[in-house]
């Protein structure tokens, strides 16, 4: 094992030596002719009663009313294109993606996610890794548990990756509590993530198919005439590798001898958006609002309009609502995790055709000169030559965005350090563990903000790459980015910056995220907030256990992920 400043002189060609053995059998999806299927609009979850006069664990105040839902996890049948046969997945329902919610912010629904996954053995059993953390041997290959990625919620609701449970509840991690998840709903609009947090295979429950999207629609969104109905279209943006059968392929071997099978990162060649490789969507001439999520693994995507005219994205909110004002952006860089509400007017293009093309590097925000990819176009917009109707729809200039965090506010400030160990292999030092805080999920608990505060975390990447940083609970509002010194940082543990300080992006500013890409050799300072749901129960001293971690799933699923309590006051 290697550390410090040799480790990372180790990785001088670790890019080139990372792609060779990807490329060693994996295979290489077979040819599909692009924009061939329309694109598939999610269903919508149903609720299938009220529970009445609820008295939810860990809150108090009078009973309330909560609308119920019942959603199985289960397998089912999927066809990614109409050239590939269907094959099974996992999903919620058994669809891909799963149905999206649709809530009401105040109003608290109680979710019942029943695992009904047939058998023993994973979709993926050949790339289960038992040298993971959490996924040692013993424990069962189909285990799930759900996390509602940017909920406020009370941790026996917030999907623990220690929370798993197995068919009928039969083997249960140690921190499971019920399969019964109450979501308070106690935030403006804005679009969530829920998707599988199952410790050690996250990243084989998502890429099987456990993902969708969580919608909060409030007074004040209803207000705004923005485009909606038909014309407001979710975007779940993933890629993936395809066998001739129209199975999903992923790595059989790893390229560290301690993990014989995990892989560091996994980047596949199709882009698949809702479902489907390259589909189409016919549009009109006239504003459309698009809720973009990216719940790929490991890849970045950064967005571009490729046609006639000269359209870009209006971006209307991020993670956890709305902007205060539009911001017009292209292109448009969405990591693992991060979702983005925008705008695309094709009222100047009637008859013309619109690809929306993704261009990232991978790994994305790598050291070394990379040279991006050619546009790869993702899905295209066909847009017809008149509208159905006249488009009332438009972007206010003022949006309503959360009350901006205080900087004054926090009395705390953590220094998150992002490192990384490595280990000699046939293709030169190779990622073994990628750790947060310098220590491993198993190390005693040594983050606890209180309950209502905002502090200050330092976000600093001593590894290789952008990573996209996620806090379950906290609203997360970015301060500034600096460049360091990150040979001088892995000797001597200094931090010697390289530049000044630079404000957040034009799309961070008074963002309220819960998803933040720190890129390398950078540091990333946040305010993050630590809210419990109004009503929760709070006792001095009383610990809340929450983890954060890389949203890129293959680095959480190797230590990249650690426990932090919020303590009651």
């Amino acid at each position: 094992m290697k550390s410090g400043a040799a480790a990372f002189a180790g990785m001088a060609g670790l890019a080139s030596l990372e792609r060779t053995a990807r490329g060693q059998g994996i295979p290489t999806s077979p040819p599909l002719t692009p924009f061939l299927d329309p694109l598939p609009i999610p269903g919508v979850h149903k609720p299938t009663g009220i529970d009445n006069n609820l008295r939810p664990k860990g809150f108090f105040g009078p009973p309330v009313d909560a609308i119920h839902y019942h959603v199985e996890m289960k397998e089912g049948m999927h066809q990614w294109h109409a050239q590939l046969p269907a094959v099974p997945i996992w999903g919620y329902e058994g669809v891909f993606p799963g149905p999206s919610f649709e809530v009401r912010s105040g109003k608290p629904v109680n979710v019942q996610f029943v695992n009904n996954l047939p058998g023993n053995q994973h979709l993926f059993s050949y790339a289960v890794d038992s040298t993971l953390h959490g996924a040692e041997g013993g424990l069962p290959e189909v285990r799930t548990i759900v996390h509602l990625h940017g909920g406020k919620v009370l941790p026996d609701s917030d999907g623990h990756p220690e929370a798993w449970y197995t068919r009928g509840n039969t083997q249960r991690g140690p921190t499971f509590t019920d399969d019964v998840y109450y979501y308070p709903n106690d935030q403006p609009a804005t679009m969530l993530l829920y998707h599988d947090h199952a410790i050690g295979i996250t990243r084989l429950n998502v890429m099987a198919g456990f993902a969708g999207a969580y919608i909060i629609r409030d007074l004040l969104e209803d207000i705004l005439p923005l485009p909606s109905g038909r014309f407001e279209i979710p975007l779940l943006l993933q890629d993936k590798t395809f066998l001739p059968n129209g199975t999903i392929a992923y790595p059989p071997f790893g390229i560290s001898s301690a993990h014989p099978i995990w892989q560091p990162d996994f980047f596949t060649d199709t882009p698949v958006v809702n479902g489907k490789v390259r589909p189409y969507l016919e549009v009109e001439p006239r504003k459309y609002r698009f809720r973009l999520l990216n719940a790929s693994n490991s890849r970045f995507f950064r967005l571009h309009l490729d046609g006639p005219g000269a359209l870009v994205f209006r971006q209307i909110g991020t993670d956890q609502g709305f902007l205060f004002t539009p911001v017009p952006i292209s292109p448009l860089l969405i990591a693992p995790g991060e979702r983005a509400d925008v705008i695309i007017d094709f009222s100047d293009v009637a008859g013309k055709t619109i690809d929306l093309a993704n261009d990232a590097e991978q790994p994305f925000g790598f050291s070394l000169p990379i040279v991006p990819p050619p546009p790869s176009p993702m899905m295209r917009f066909k847009v017809k030559d008149r509208v159905s109707s006249r488009d009332l729809s438009f972007i206010p200039p003022i949006l309503p965005g959360r009350i901006p965090l205080l900087h004054g506010a926090a009395r705390v400030s953590r220094d998150i350090a992002m490192t990384e160990e490595v280990t000699d292999s046939p293709f030169g030092p190779v990622p073994t563990i990628l750790k947060l805080e310098n220590q491993l999920w198993n190390d005693p608990v040594s983050t606890r903000p209180v309950e209502g505060s905002t502090e200050i975390w330092r976000f600093i990447n001593a590894v290789n790459g952008g990573h996209p940083q996620h806090i379950h609970l906290a609203q997360m509002q970015v301060i500034d980015r600096q460049p360091f010194d990150l040979a001088s940082y892995m000797q001597t543990g200094t931090i010697l910056p390289t530049g000044n300080r630079q404000g957040p992006r034009p799309n961070e500013v008074n963002a309220a995220k819960d998803t933040v890409v720190v890129g390398h050799a950078e540091i990333v300072r946040v305010l993050a907030k630590f809210d419990f749901p109004k009503g929760a129960i709070s006792l001095p001293n009383q610990r809340f256990r929450y983890v954060h971690h890389c949203h890129i799933l293959e680095h959480e699923d190797n230590e990249m992920m650690r426990p932090f309590d919020v303590i009651g006051r």
